[in-house]
């Protein structure tokens, strides 16, 4: 892909088709994500890697919907400008009553969102859920935020943090 720099010497254009390519490769990756869904059993509109999430989210093309705990995300650390809807709360991990409602007040039907979570487990539920609600743009984030327990431990082998994508910590 060219950068802007080289675009502004190479192409009258500027980077107007370097944002065209951009937006074709996400849209790429949303459509292939919908072409395995019913291959993978998938109850939504599809699965993206932790890669292709924080493409379609930098790019604008996505929101990016943390379904962690507001604990997980204060000790475990989330990634910035992201929306916080937590699909359970408590100690006792209970499903939040309130999750769709929520959601219906920070997202619209039409939105692309991606579920994460800390193994993919709780966004595959959320996904699901919002899917069953009218949002037909709901995908999974596979992997996580921390990934497999390998171990005893996550974040070794895949997830989020261990691709080195953008992440904070309080």
């Amino acid at each position: 892909m060219l950068t802007t720099t080289e675009n502004s010497h190479d192409n009258p254009h500027g980077s107007a088709d370097t944002s065209l390519g951009r937006a074709i490769e996400s849209y790429a990756i949303l459509a292939a994500a919908r072409e395995t869904a019913p291959q993978i059993g998938s109850r939504y509109a599809g699965v993206v890697t932790p890669q292709e999430a924080w493409q379609l989210f930098s790019r604008k093309i996505a929101l990016l919907v943390d379904v962690r705990t507001a604990e997980e995300r204060k000790f475990v650390g989330y990634v910035p400008d992201t929306l916080h809807i937590a699909w359970m709360t408590g100690a006792a991990m209970l499903k939040n009553p309130s999750f769709l409602q929520e959601l219906n007040a920070k997202a619209n039907k039409s939105d692309v969102i991606l579920f994460l979570c800390r193994s993919g487990k709780r966004s595959d539920a959320a996904a699901e859920a919002a899917s069953k609600a009218g949002f037909h743009n709901a995908f999974n984030i596979s992997e996580g935020f921390e990934g497999d327990l390998i171990n005893g431990q996550r974040g070794i082998y895949n997830g989020w943090r261990s691709h080195d994508l953008p992440w904070e910590q309080d």
